[in-house]
């Protein structure tokens, strides 16, 4: 039966029956065109249900509805999602700036992609999947072994079935006729448009899948794109959020996603910059310091070929002809520091692990060796029971001192582990605390560690590096400074930092024993002081620490060095300049003090912290401000530049966890308007001004803050890890071209902690580099921003350090 069905397969009544088959086969094609056609406005995407399709119709699935998500207008992008996603409205207050204060487009993702790549079509990506099923069901006949023998009425039958079955896939919601051409497409041109679409649809899977690692992982994306209008808000993401920021934009219609916009880019500039960043090789510093190391006083060379160290010459800045390049390593067991105020009585051993201060000065509670950890009890020498006993007895000897109002900006020298700057944060007052690299181990750096301003310093042959007339009070607990010796040249350095009317705090055994050698050095002093028309206004005793405690005043007018009968110590000649302060000698002479009320230092400021907003009264209209413009008008334009920047940018929209931070330092500081917008919070600032910068520090130290002049092509007076965030506005473009970039990041990165912050606003080509440079140190870049050729970048240091080492043959003992 079989063969005789087969034999008849050329014969009439198999010709009539094959046409019969085709007329019914064409018929059914034309009632499912028309169905097709009819049913592709009614029939929604998201109700179709494919089973056939399997895992290809869910990839499907998750593409259309990430479309719709995109581009499901106000409602979808003003929601507030489960994850904490913010509104457009907290959106625009999470991370903005006044046009010209942040640059508003990411650099960490810059190029916009089209949107036809951006907004693929639903439709044809059921196509695609409908093509793949097709193809599948194929491969699958012909695995099988499909006779070729198989009738025509069953072929027929099954393409029916088939194309009813997916012929809505292949509907596009455009119109009919295009219905119709995607019906007569090629198998050649299906597949063609299959593998471009398959190719899309991996793409935006990748996209996905990386998108979640990285959401997994904690880290923010920038937003980027453009604002309507003419909005100047830029908005960051928050580093506490757990997923990306999209941001939306309205230009032709549509909204856009940042990973869409950024995933060709970011793919381009790894490919580019891979070459750039593997430029950078990084090593470690081997000197006799080891982690302590501070280039311009560990210079051993230098300080073995000095002629002389009666004046603490080896104790001054030395530095390198050439900066280094390489990374200061971490001492063993290092970790993050303990966080402020509970730093204040105590940090870990490990970060500061030295036991030398504690075996001498033990008994005067300055500090003690617990556990794992080092704790301070708050003493000093002077005041075994306390920094703060001490403080008080200091304001009831003397009430005019006020901490806090009249007094807020002091010197201390010789400072130990600056536990009396340490507890006057309490009184509102800010001390500079100043000690020597010296046998006394790692003092200073207890004091940073702690949380406590300090440099390390010396008063030697130079001057310290202060404007004059600038500190309240200078502050000096057995400093261990001979204050009388040749013609008094050292007190005559604290004279010209001293603002006039300020207080001299002394304390010291000359003030209240009566051994032959105190005896002597009081005499002595007591004959400088009147020379120098210093009064002694308080000199008393604390019954509670045994010890002494007097108070010189120094003069408001020239009257009294008009009357002396002898011109020493000399007035300075009309030709030095008291503000000149960077290695400039000292001078055994007095200036002058200003009398003209526009001349400053002729009146004290205003109490704090009034002094902190108000333009000072010797800035004139008729002096131009470094902004260009009027010097009254440029302060208070800058103050409310960096309020704004502060307090909707970096408080708010960062992601920075300021209970994380204490120690912080403008590298470029102009007016210090960055330190007075943080006021609130418990930080501290070092204001640094470049020596090749205008000479705003006297503004500084008026508004009741204070800073040091520096030279940022050496090595700053500090040790390493001292600070948990630097920022740098417009520095790094200035001085690279003159120190070179690698030589001040690796100060940086000296100066930081790990897990401190950077924070650096600057060119666009120069935040470009900056940022490949630090990829290189293993920084985790949080955020880059740029717009018009200005950007940011804010980025954190981590615990990396490279195994290749660099001898530093002059740092070698």
């Amino acid at each position: 039966m079989a063969l005789g069905k087969y034999s008849r397969v050329d014969g009439r009544k198999s010709s009539n029956y094959c046409s019969t088959i085709t007329i019914v086969v064409f018929v059914a094609l034309c009632l499912v065109g028309v169905w097709m056609m009819t049913s592709s406005s009614v029939v929604p995407d998201q109700n179709l249900d494919l089973s056939s399709q399997g895992k290809k119709n869910d990839l499907s699935t998750q593409v259309t509805e990430g479309k719709e998500s995109y581009n499901g207008g106000n409602e979808s992008n003003n929601k507030v999602g489960d994850e904490g996603n913010p509104t457009d409205e907290g959106k625009s207050k999470q991370f903005e700036d006044t046009l010209g204060d942040l640059p508003e487009d990411a650099t960490k993702g810059d190029a916009l992609v089209s949107q036809e790549e951006n907004h693929s079509n639903p439709q044809q990506t059921e196509s695609t999947s409908e093509v793949k099923q097709e193809e599948k069901s194929t491969e699958q006949k012909e695995d099988a072994g499909e006779s070729e023998s198989e009738t025509q009425s069953e072929k027929a039958t099954d393409d029916s079935d088939d194309k009813k079955e997916d012929g809505p896939n292949k509907v596009d919601d455009k119109d009919s006729e295009a219905g119709e051409k995607n019906e007569n497409k090629s198998v050649g041109e299906e597949i063609k448009e299959d593998s471009d679409e398959k190719k899309s649809v991996e793409n935006s899977v990748e996209l996905n899948d990386k998108k979640d690692q990285e959401v997994g992982q904690g880290s923010d994306e920038n937003a980027d794109g453009e604002k309507k209008d003419q909005s100047s808000s830029a908005i960051f993401s928050s580093g506490t959020q757990s997923d990306l920021l999209n941001e939306t934009t309205t230009q032709n219609g549509a909204f856009l996603t940042q990973a869409s916009e950024s995933k060709n880019e970011k793919e381009m500039q790894k490919s580019s910059g891979s070459d750039k960043e593997n430029s950078y090789i990084w090593k470690l510093c081997n000197s006799t310091a080891g982690p302590d190391y501070i280039p311009c006083l560990d210079n051993l060379e230098a300080i073995r070929n000095l002629r002389s160290t009666k004046h603490y010459e080896h104790r001054e800045r030395h530095c390198p002809d050439n900066p280094p390049t390489c990374l200061v390593p971490l001492p063993e067991g290092y970790q993050r520091s303990v966080e402020w105020p509970t730093s204040r009585e105590k940090i870990w051993y490990h970060n500061v692990p030295h036991t030398k201060l504690a075996e001498i000065k033990g008994h005067q509670n300055w500090v003690k060796v617990s556990g794992e950890y080092l704790t301070f009890p708050g003493g000093g020498t002077q005041f075994k029971h306390g920094a703060l006993h001490y403080i008080d007895f200091i304001q009831q000897s003397f009430p005019e001192i006020a901490w806090g109002k009249q007094t807020r900006v002091i010197l201390d020298v010789g400072c130990g582990v600056a536990s009396f700057g340490g507890y006057l944060f309490e009184r509102d007052v800010l001390a500079m605390s100043l000690a020597p690299k010296d046998e006394h181990e790692a003092q200073v750096q207890f004091a940073l560690e702690r949380g406590i301003p300090a440099i390390s310093a010396v008063m030697g042959t130079k001057r310290l590096p202060f404007p004059s007339r600038v500190f309240d009070v200078v502050h000096c607990a057995r400093c261990r400074v001979p204050w009388h010796i040749e013609g008094g040249k050292l007190l005559l350095e604290l004279n010209r930092v001293l603002r006039p009317g300020g207080l001299f705090v002394w304390s010291a055994t000359p003030v209240y024993q009566k051994l032959p050698e105190d005896v002597e050095i009081w005499e002595a002093m007591q004959k400088l002081t009147n020379a120098m028309c210093w009064e002694l206004v308080s000199k008393t005793k604390d019954r509670v620490n045994g010890v002494g405690v007097a108070v010189y005043r120094k003069p408001t007018s020239n009257e009294c060095y008009e009357q002396r009968s002898k011109d020493a110590p000399p007035i300075c000649q009309g030709s030095d300049d008291p503000n000149a302060a960077w290695n400039v000698p000292l001078q055994a002479c007095m200036h002058k003090a200003p009398v003209a009320t526009s001349e400053r230092g002729s009146q004290w400021p205003e109490p704090w912290p009034a002094r902190l907003s108000k333009s000072p009264y010797w800035l004139l209209s008729s002096q131009v401000g470094v902004y260009g413009k009027p010097a009254p008008e440029d302060f208070t334009a800058d103050y409310e530049h960096w309020k704004h920047v502060v307090t909707n940018s970096y408080l708010n929209g960062m992601g920075i966890n300021w209970s994380t931070v204490r120690n912080v330092m403008d590298m470029r500081a102009i007016y210090g308007g960055f330190a007075a917008a943080l006021r609130d919070l418990n930080v501290w600032v070092m204001n640094v001004v470049s020596v090749d910068a205008p000479d705003t520090l006297p503004i500084i130290y008026e508004r009741g803050l204070f800073g040091i002049y520096h030279d940022w092509c050496e090595s700053f007076s500090t040790y390493p890890r001292s600070y948990d965030l630097v920022h740098a506005d417009h520095l790094f473009s200035k001085i690279k071209t003159k120190c070179g970039l690698p030589a001040i990041v690796a100060e940086v990165d000296r100066i930081l902690r790990p897990g401190g912050k950077l924070i650096v606003r600057d060119k666009e080509d120069t935040i470009t580099e900056l940022e490949s440079m630090l990829k290189s140190m293993q920084y985790e870049i949080n955020m880059t921003y740029s717009k018009d050729k200005e950007g940011l970048l804010y980025c954190q240091k981590t615990m990396w350090r490279p195994k290749d080492v660099e001898t530093l043959t002059y740092a070698i003992a």
